[in-house]
């Protein structure tokens, strides 16, 4: 049976830093201020962003949430993240995820400061992803990594399958994988052969929104593999699967869970990322003022 990588530990660890930096700022006279933007029509965006609330209470971070209606136009969206951006108090902004079908994600996210960007999803902080420039990088990428690291597995030199190469996960961690002198081999939608890859794979990161997308029949040859999964899906029961399928755990060497795994640390990153998020935002200042 396959070690599992739970991150509540490694999660812990990063909010304990998340909350000496906190204390600093409010010593400081600056209190760390997210605002989330929530467009209603996804029960697990709602559920998400009031989880991300909870946490910010527990972390001493204000924490404002714009409930918007579904019919919002882009205009007024837009309005809505300038008036963000432009608002000092306010350090880090997210919008979550799916938007509806009249909205484009992209061209909105675009509208965000890179500077309080915390999800990474601005053309700026993604070309800071690609390039390993300055930036806030975006969060699920980072987790899958650090997960790693947390468990002492190291990437450097190592062989890893990434199946996924979407905008949000699977294209960010190409580029972090290769700074971290990984090898790496991108499997997608097109590839006919994904078993093929994890053969010689030491670690393989599934990210590809599709449950099942390996099993242990695919694992099954190679059992020193470790198999981080940063699939999240929503089953018609309400609970939440990975991408890999229950029975890789009976072949791989070490398996990262879901609900419990990748997930879990995000949520630290993201607020880590906030903390960043100010760090860049004083420098910004200092830089403007000396100008």
């Amino acid at each position: 049976m396959a070690r599992l990588l739970k991150a509540k530990e490694a999660a812990d660890l990063v909010y304990a830093g998340i909350r000496e930096r906190v204390s600093e700022h409010q010593r400081n006279g600056v209190q760390p201020r997210l605002a989330t933007l929530l467009i209603e029509g996804d029960p697990a965006s709602a559920y998400y962003a009031k989880s991300k609330q909870r946490m910010a209470e527990k972390l001493g971070i204000a924490f404002d949430l714009h409930d918007l209606p579904a019919d919002i136009s882009a205009d007024e969206l837009i309005r809505l993240i300038h008036s963000l951006n432009t608002d000092a108090r306010i350090h880090g902004m997210m919008l979550e995820l799916p938007l509806p079908k009249h909205l484009s994600a992209t061209n909105i996210a675009a509208r965000i400061s890179p500077l309080k960007d915390i999800d990474g999803v601005t053309p700026a902080n993604k070309l800071a992803t690609l390039t390993g420039e300055a930036g806030l990088y975006p969060a699920t990428p980072q987790a899958c990594i650090e997960l790693l690291r947390h468990y002492g597995y190291p990437l450097e030199g190592r062989n890893v399958t990434l199946i996924g190469r979407g905008q949000t996960v699977g294209l960010p961690l190409f580029h972090l994988l290769q700074r971290e002198q990984a090898t790496v081999t991108v499997c997608h939608s097109r590839t006919p052969d994904i078993a093929s890859h994890l053969r010689y794979a030491d670690i393989a990161i599934v990210a590809a929104g599709r449950p099942g997308i390996i099993n242990r029949e695919m694992v099954q040859p190679n059992p020193k593999l470790i198999v981080i999964d940063a699939g999240i899906n929503e089953t018609a029961d309400g609970s939440i699967i990975g991408d890999a399928a229950a029975d890789v755990c009976e072949a791989a060497t070490a398996v990262s869970p879901v609900p419990g795994g990748v997930g879990t640390l995000t949520t630290a990153v993201l607020f880590r990322n906030l903390m960043d998020a100010i760090q860049l935002q004083h420098q910004a200042t200092r830089e403007e003022n000396n100008q």
